[in-house]
């Protein structure tokens, strides 16, 4: 009914703030486990209502993107778990919308009445007309769509003590539980509880990630590869770094700048060089990994014996290896494709290729290649 919206757009700015005059954030946390952002979907939609309060009579449901690709495929409408569960709408114990919040959001009813399925759900054939333009027809099995979702899936885990880390855009560093953890401790470490494959609990972390690498490597007209930006911060020897979960890097006018201003803020020496910036980057996100390995640690009870990266951050050697000296831990990385082998995990399990997603994962090392990195520091 409207254009799309970048999500990383300023419009939510403040929409928080509104629906805690309903709604706490203790008590919504301890509803729907998921960490206050400021693109979270709650907020999107509060601030989609604000600007088109005529929406409230005129749309009749809502979808959210991987979703709306799939109706247009199929014709059914679907929401898929570990989709909506990262929305802050939803009930992470019932695994269904929750009224208590939809009402404190001031969003209609009638928006939350398509039912929630699994990932692997199968919603069915080509409409005609895409069957008709393909060439052929095929069975539509629904994903873990979220990236992170589909990337936790390509995870060789080699035991259940494993760290996991999607590291893309944004490095989301967590592990697979049972049970959401929505406590007081979960909430003030700022973890976040989405739904996962099989029933799963996917408990993480938002880190900023390869977002900030991403951004320099722009603004300085890539005139470097990022390999060549990760050696370059691998031979400085800065020893200041920067807070890579702080929001004032989600999408700041200048990546360089913002960099600088928060090493200045934070009393840190003024960085000399080029290569300085980058270290202060790449290690910040080294240390963001230590520390929330050790607040996970201490928040589930479990002892982690290894950081498994999948996505295309895990190609970082230098991050790589400071992350295996930082937290001393053994560092799997790979495979690189992690959101695309998780998407064909889906496909795979739901077509019978495979009969459970450890199946999966047990083949992995064995088709990919997965490069260790071992501690050389104690720290």
């Amino acid at each position: 009914v409207g254009p799309m919206v970048a999500y990383r757009d300023s419009r939510t700015e403040g929409i928080d703030l509104e629906l805690e005059k309903t709604l706490p954030f203790a008590d919504h946390f301890g509803i729907c486990g998921i960490a206050k952002q400021p693109f979270n979907t709650v907020y999107q939609l509060m601030a989609v209502l604000k600007e088109h309060p005529e929406y409230a009579d005129t749309v009749e449901d809502f979808l959210l993107v991987p979703e709306y690709l799939s109706y247009k495929l199929t014709g059914k409408k679907a929401h898929e778990w570990t989709n909506v569960s990262t929305t802050a709408l939803c009930d992470a114990k019932t695994r269904s919308w929750s009224e208590s919040i939809l009402r404190a959001a001031g969003l209609p009813e009638k928006w939350f009445r398509t039912p929630i399925v699994q990932p692997g759900a199968v919603l069915g054939g080509f409409l005609p007309e895409i069957a008709a333009q393909v060439g052929y027809d095929a069975q539509v099995a629904l994903p873990a769509p979220p990236d992170t979702g589909s990337a936790y899936m390509a995870v060789p885990a080699r035991d259940d003590q494993a760290a996991f880390l999607s590291s893309g855009t944004w490095s989301l560093l967590g592990t697979e539980l049972q049970t959401p953890v929505t406590d007081a401790s979960a909430l003030a470490a700022g973890f976040t509880n989405e739904g996962g494959y099989n029933g799963t609990t996917r408990f993480l972390k938002n880190i900023m990630g390869m977002w900030m690498l991403q951004c320099i490597h722009k603004e300085i007209g890539e005139v470097h590869s990022f390999a060549q930006m990760a050696q370059l911060a691998a031979r400085s020897t800065y020893p200041a770094y920067v807070d890579a979960t702080d929001n004032r890097f989600l999408a700041p006018a200048n990546m360089l700048e913002e960099v600088k201003q928060a090493l200045k803020d934070a009393g840190a020496p003024q960085p000399q060089e080029f290569a300085d910036i980058l270290r202060a980057v790449t290690m910040g996100l080294a240390v963001c990994y230590k520390n929330a390995i050790a607040e996970m640690s201490s928040i589930t009870g479990k002892t982690f014996t290894s950081v498994n990266i999948v996505g295309g951050g895990s190609q970082n050697i230098v991050l790589n290896q400071m992350t295996a000296d930082l937290t001393g831990l053994p560092v799997y990385a790979g495979p690189t494709e992690g959101t695309a082998l998780g998407n064909l995990a889906s496909q795979m399990i739901a077509a019978g290729e495979f009969a459970t997603l450890a199946d999966f994962r047990r083949a992995l090392p064995d088709s990919f290649d997965i490069l260790t990195f071992e501690p050389k520091e104690e720290k």
